[in-house]
């Protein structure tokens, strides 16, 4: 069984997506991540972040892995654990340009259906993984939250980590990411069919999470009770 989480930036998809992950007994996948990781790299090779040819290079050369004993799994670029390094300020801005380019799209696309189709069970977060990735996964879900919203959270886990940044700022940088993820070329962001649209600007992470598992647990009892019929 695979469930798709999708959803702009700020609706707490990881979160939400690690927790169900954890309470169902799934393999969880966080395709962000990935798309840090060649971030990170294109960083360390001080790569023009507006060419794109340079970055499919830095995508194809990029060892991208996880480490499935860990929960949650482990990212390792080129064998290296980098989890750590991906949430900062820096590479969540240069994500945002290389997740744009088809290049690196098509690249990670295909090493997370290699992934998907390695794994019975799996929960996937992104912003195509119901569209694109997975179009036939068994469960969709789609977050949602309003942009003031969303830009609180990410103001209050930059100041968690001790990075300063403005209200204003974080709302812009909100506001920009979203128009770059919906207009891009490949895999847009948008509502993928069939999924369920979660609204979670008054809602809290664990009440999502819940919600998410009720539909899981009932889909999975109504699956194994028509196999038992048959």
């Amino acid at each position: 069984m695979i469930i798709t989480i999708d959803g702009p930036a700020g609706t707490g998809k990881s979160t939400v997506a690690r927790q169900v992950a954890e309470r169902l007994s799934f393999d969880f996948l966080d395709t962000g991540a990935m798309y840090r990781a060649v971030a990170l790299e294109a960083l360390r090779r001080r790569t023009d972040l507006r060419d794109a040819r340079e970055l499919g290079f830095v995508a194809r050369h990029s060892r991208i892995a996880f480490d499935w004993t860990k929960r949650p799994p482990a990212l390792l670029l080129n064998g290296e654990p980098v989890g750590h390094l991906l949430r900062g300020s820096e590479v969540t801005s240069a994500a945002s340009h290389v997740a744009a380019v088809p290049a690196v799209r098509e690249q990670l696309v295909r090493e997370q259906q290699r992934i998907g189709a390695e794994h019975d069970n799996l929960v996937a977060e992104g912003r195509d993984q119901g569209t694109v990735v997975f179009p036939g996964a068994e469960l969709k879900f789609y977050l949602d939250a309003t942009p003031a919203e969303r830009a609180r959270r990410r103001l209050a886990q930059l100041r968690a980590r001790g990075e300063m940044a403005s209200s204003e700022e974080v709302l812009r940088e909100i506001l920009e990411r979203d128009t770059r993820d919906s207009t891009r070329s490949v895999g847009p962001l948008t509502v993928p069919s069939g999924a369920e649209v979660i609204d979670t600007t008054n809602l809290s992470e664990q009440q999502v999470v819940e919600r998410i598992v009720d539909r899981a647990v009932s889909h999975l009892s109504v699956t194994r009770a028509g196999g038992m019929a048959v």
